[in-house]
């Protein structure tokens, strides 16, 4: 449909008289300016209606529109919330009179530059500023246990989960449904119960050979927890990739004379490769947003980012929480995007999809 048509259209029509309801209910510019960006730009991206729709059709499929978007205003908000929050030159959480009437003064990136200041011995400047800002800044310290934590716990889930994946594809494996409800279930196990039950196990002295005084406190602990709660979910990704692969393509590998290391690398690794990465990326931001293991298995000197932020929570309540919230969900924002077109690019090696 036309631009043209789309503004003459009945909903567009409904849409400004919602809006001028809505502004004289409310009184509020600025609010009715985001009801009319908010209901208008899912209108406008809605593909038109048949001409053999009736006035009931029309008025359902507004209904159904309207419906949707205050169900995504009422998930999303509170994440966008934060995000003005964070830029708030007051040490407040809340908007200030001056962040409502757009005053340039009353918006800062004082919080955003508390993340490298906080816990440094000399903030202001000094000649090891960079050495002081990695070593010691509080945030910083949380950023590098976090990507260091995430990486090493998301390259074994992901290595795990991949072999589990392809145990559980192969036909004869025998008691499939109960091994894959058994992998699968830190997933649905309360996180609670899954963190109490491995820190009792990995507390105990004298069963892992090269920690003989357990392994709580330990980064190895900790990368052992969240590879345990990321392996799930490549399976699930793996799993899933696997359910349209053609077997007879490593039957005629093998009779091409390629041995099982060859037919792996040269046939089924690149038709589960976006499976598989997109289970890393999920095991990626599940154990960078775990805090219920780190809080029973991580000592001080191991605080993660959310482990840090909760720990602000209780004893500094301080905006800079919020700033790191809104780089976090930037973070999110992109790996979700990759994710996407990871399934996209899945679905077309697949044939479930055209080029």
């Amino acid at each position: 449909m036309s631009f043209k048509k789309r503004l003459t259209s009945n909903g567009f029509y409904a849409l400004i008289g919602a809006t001028i309801l809505f502004l004289l209910f409310t009184q509020s510019i600025l609010g009715t300016v985001g009801f009319l960006l908010i209901f208008g730009i899912p209108l406008f991206c809605m593909n038109p209606l048949p001409a053999y729709a009736t006035t009931g059709d029309k008025i359902g499929k507004y209904a159904y529109l309207a419906i949707c978007t205050i169900i995504f205003i009422f998930l999303i908000l509170p994440i966008l919330i934060i995000i003005p929050l964070s830029f708030n030159a007051e040490p407040y959480f809340t908007f200030t009179d001056g962040m409502l009437s757009l005053d340039p003064d009353a918006y800062s990136f004082r919080w955003y530059a508390d993340i490298v200041r906080f816990g440094m011995t000399s903030p202001d400047g000094g000649p090891n500023w960079w050495s002081d800002m990695w070593n010691n800044a509080t945030w910083i310290r949380a950023t590098r246990n976090s990507f260091f934590i995430a990486i090493c716990a998301t390259l074994l889930a992901t290595f795990l989960g991949t072999l589990a994946a392809l145990g559980l594809s192969r036909p004869e494996m025998p008691f499939r449904a109960q091994i894959t409800s058994l992998l699968i279930s830190p997933m649905i196990v309360p996180l609670v119960i899954t963190a109490t039950g491995m820190f009792f196990f990995f507390a105990q002295k004298d069963i892992f050979p090269f920690f003989p005084e357990s392994l709580v406190n330990t980064y190895t602990g900790i990368v052992l927890a969240h590879a345990i709660l990321g392996v799930p979910f490549v399976i699930i990704t793996v799993t899933a990739t696997l359910s349209g692969f053609d077997r007879s393509l490593i039957r005629a590998s093998q009779g091409m004379g390629a041995n099982g290391w060859t037919t792996f690398y040269k046939v089924i690794m690149p038709l589960i490769l976006p499976g598989m990465i997109s289970g890393a990326l999920f095991a990626f931001i599940t154990s960078l947003d775990e805090v219920v293991a780190v809080i029973f298995l991580a000592d001080v000197d191991q605080r993660t980012i959310p482990r840090q932020m909760f720990s602000g929570l209780r004893e500094q309540i301080s905006p800079t929480i919020l700033a790191v919230a809104t780089i976090l969900v930037l973070i999110s924002i992109g790996l979700l995007t990759a994710l996407e077109l990871l399934r996209r690019r899945s679905e077309r090696l697949r044939g479930l999809s055209p080029g």
